[in-house]
C-alpha cells in the first residue's frame, strides 16, 4: 500500500520527469534538414501523450540499481520508437485524430507520413546507441525483437478484423505483441543499460509484460467509456474499424438470442456504423463485460506488482507499485 505523502513525491516525480523528457525529445529535430522529412516527425512527437513508455525506461534503471542520467537517450529512443509505431498504426487503421490532434497522414500526407514514421525508428537506434555500453549486443538484441513483436503484433491485429473466429486467447497474443512487448523492452534496457543481474532483470520483463497486458485491456475499455476530450481518440473507435477487443470477445462468449446477432452483424459487416455504438454500450453493460475488463486488468496489475519481490531497494519497489496503480487508474 502507498502512502499519501509517497503517492503525492512519486506523482511530482513523474511531472518532473515529463518536463525533462519533453525538452530532450524536442531537440532531437533541432537543426535537422530537410524540413519536409523533420517537421512531420516533430508534429508526431510533440502531439503529447503520458510519454510512459520513456518513463519506465529510467524508473527500471533506478530499481535496478542506477540512475535516471545514465538512460535518458534510450529513453528517448523508446519513445521515438512507439511514435513510429502510431504513425504506421494510424494509416492502416485510417484514423483521423489521435491526442485531439490530425493524425499525421491526414495534416499532411500518406507518403509524408510513412517517410517520417521511417526516419523515426532510424532516430531511435541512434539515440539508443549513444547510452548503450560498448560490446552491448544484449540490449540491441531487446530493442530490435520489440519492433519485430510490435509489427507481428499489429499484423495480428489487422488479420483478426477479417478473421471471424477470434478466441480471448488469440486475442492475448496479439496485445502482448502489438503492446505489452514495448513495455516490456522499456523496462528490460532501462535495467540492460545498468546491470547484468538476470534476477533483476528477469523480474522487471515479467513485471511489464503483466503491466501492459493490463495498460491494453484498460485501452479497450476507455475506448468507448472514456471521455472524448481527454482520451484524445474518437469514442467507439475500436467497434467502428471491427477491432476485436477484450470487451467484444466476451460479450461474443456471454452472449445469446438478439445480443448474439448483433455481435454476430459485427463479424460480419467488420464493424459497425458510429450511431450502433450505443447499442453495443448497453450489450456490453448488460452482459457485465466492463466490469469483466476491470477484473482482468486489476489481476494483470496485480501479477506484476507480485514480481517486484526481488527488490531490496524499497523506495524503487515502491515507485514501481505506484506506477502500476497509476496506469490501472488513469482515465486516458
Amino acid at each position: 500500500m502507498i502512502s499519501e505523502s509517497d503517492n503525492e513525491k512519486f506523482l511530482n516525480l513523474y511531472k518532473n520527469e515529463l518536463v525533462k523528457l519533453e525538452l530532450k525529445i524536442t531537440r532531437v529535430f533541432e537543426k535537422r534538414l530537410p524540413k519536409s522529412l523533420y517537421q512531420p516527425c516533430k508534429y508526431a512527437i510533440e502531439s503529447g501523450g503520458k510519454r510512459i513508455r520513456p518513463f519506465f525506461v529510467l524508473l527500471a534503471a533506478k530499481a535496478a540499481g542506477g540512475n535516471f542520467d545514465q538512460v535518458y537517450n534510450a529513453a528517448i529512443a523508446v519513445e521515438l520508437l512507439h511514435n513510429f509505431t502510431l504513425v504506421h498504426d494510424d494509416i492502416m487503421d485510417n484514423s483521423t485524430i489521435r491526442r485531439c490532434r490530425p493524425t499525421l497522414h491526414i495534416k499532411y500526407d500518406v507518403n509524408t507520413a510513412i517517410l517520417a514514421g521511417d526516419s523515426l525508428i532510424a532516430l531511435a537506434y541512434e539515440y539508443l546507441l549513444k547510452d548503450t555500453p560498448e560490446n552491448s549486443k544484449s540490449i540491441i538484441e531487446t530493442f530490435t525483437q520489440s519492433v519485430v513483436e510490435v509489427c507481428e503484433g499489429q499484423s495480428l491485429d489487422k488479420e483478426f478484423e477479417t478473421r471471424r473466429n477470434v478466441t480471448i486467447n488469440d486475442y492475448k497474443k496479439m496485445i502482448y505483441q502489438k503492446t505489452a512487448a514495448l513495455l516490456v523492452m522499456s523496462g528490460k534496457i532501462g535495467a540492460q543499460m545498468v546491470t547484468v543481474k538476470k534476477n533483476i532483470i528477469d523480474a522487471i520483463s515479467k513485471y511489464a509484460a503483466n503491466i501492459g497486458m493490463a495498460f491494453q485491456i484498460q485501452d479497450d475499455l476507455l475506448d468507448i467509456t472514456a471521455n472524448q476530450n481527454k482520451f484524445g481518440k474518437k469514442i467507439g473507435n475500436d467497434l467502428i474499424e471491427g477491432k476485436k477487443t477484450f470487451l467484444f470477445l466476451k460479450a461474443y462468449e456471454k452472449a445469446s438470442g438478439k445480443d448474439k446477432r448483433e455481435l454476430n452483424n459485427f463479424i460480419k459487416n467488420k464493424g459497425i456504423p458510429e450511431h450502433k455504438i450505443p447499442v453495443f454500450n448497453e450489450i456490453y453493460e448488460r452482459l457485465g463485460v466492463f466490469e469483466d475488463a476491470k477484473n482482468e486488468i486489476k489481476r494483470y496489475t496485480q501479477l506484476g506488482i507480485n514480481q517486484l519481490k526481488v527488490f531490496k531497494d524499497k523506495e524503487a519497489k515502491n515507485l514501481l507499485v505506484w506506477f502500476a496503480n497509476f496506469l490501472l487508474n488513469r482515465k486516458y
